[in-house]
């Protein structure tokens, strides 16, 4: 039971980063909180990773080129998507879009890892698929043929992309090296990766007139939505399973949608309701066990 209630609270925190995400949009630059997230994620990490094994470990060629690619894709280019989406758009919206992540990652890990593509993961898709059309078109379809989709939902989806790539990358790396070890590396690398523009952008003084408001919203994204989200899920993995551990995830869009309303304000659409239980009953179906009426 616990290990359920920390999945249940580990999406309930990654919900509260589209919150807390909005709110830095019109409070603080994009590469600086996305700079600063991670700077302080990747502190705390090493922490624990030389708490719980003992040291971080050294990298080959091979890994280094991994680790890398994982700083490029799940934290550079995701963090700068999603902060300049979330300028854009709201994050009720923004959430119910990231919630093709599980999707992505089925039909890029049956093309790339040749895992099975059962029935019920093939319905979940398109019915993913489905849902997240409305919620981009604001429940007008035909808008994709028009060019109607903003720049806030393009920006977006590109951190569907991002956590795709991050996600495949991600299992080759864990071949040598332990989830939180790979976590706590593709950090650092991601972050190293966000100095250059942020020093270029000139976060540093910006962090100046930050506010406490603002510093306690970067330290949320860093501490609960990076650190104890990753620690708490990679448990989950390690107790009960990936696939079972996964489904958890399809309840990030639930509690982003609920915490934008509470903390926000932002209003529940018709086409946001309907297309988030289409995402959240898809991305369930394409995650969840065979039932016993479809096996051989």
């Amino acid at each position: 039971m616990k290990t359920y209630l920390k999945l249940f609270a580990v999406a309930v925190f990654w919900g509260g980063t589209f919150v807390a995400g909005r709110f830095l949009a019109g409070n603080a630059h994009p590469v600086s909180a996305a700079f600063f997230r991670f700077a302080i994620a990747s502190v705390c990490l090493l922490l624990v990773v030389w708490k719980i094994e003992g040291r971080l470990p050294r990298l080959n060629a091979g890994q280094a080129l991994t680790v890398a690619a994982l700083g490029l894709t799940g934290v550079f280019a995701y963090n700068l998507f999603f902060f300049n989406g979330l300028v854009l758009i709201g994050a009720s919206r923004a959430a119910l879009i990231i919630a093709l992540n599980p999707v992505a990652i089925a039909l890029c890990s049956a093309l790339v890892y040749r895992e099975p593509l059962p029935l019920s993961r093939i319905i979940g898709i398109g019915l993913s698929v489905v849902g997240a059309v409305v919620v981009i078109t604001k429940g007008h379809p035909w808008l994709l043929l028009s060019g109607g989709i903003g720049r806030g939902e393009l920006l977006i989806l590109g951190c569907t992309l991002s956590w795709t790539l991050y996600s495949i990358i991600g299992k080759t790396a864990m071949r040598g090296l332990s989830p939180l070890a790979a976590v706590c590396w593709s950090s650092i690398a991601g972050t190293l990766f966000l100095l250059l523009p942020a020093l270029t952008y000139g976060s540093l003084t910006e962090a100046l007139s930050f506010t406490w408001p603002v510093w306690l919203s970067i330290a949320y994204l860093g501490l609960f939505g990076t650190v104890i989200g990753f620690l708490w899920y990679f448990e989950g993995i390690q107790k009960i399973g990936p696939s079972r551990a996964a489904v958890f995830i399809n309840f990030v869009p639930v509690s982003g949608v609920f915490l934008a309303t509470l903390l926000l304000g932002e209003p529940l659409a018709i086409s946001l309701l309907a297309g988030g239980v289409l995402v959240v009953c898809g991305a369930y179906l394409a995650n969840a066990p065979k039932p016993v009426f479809w096996r051989a």
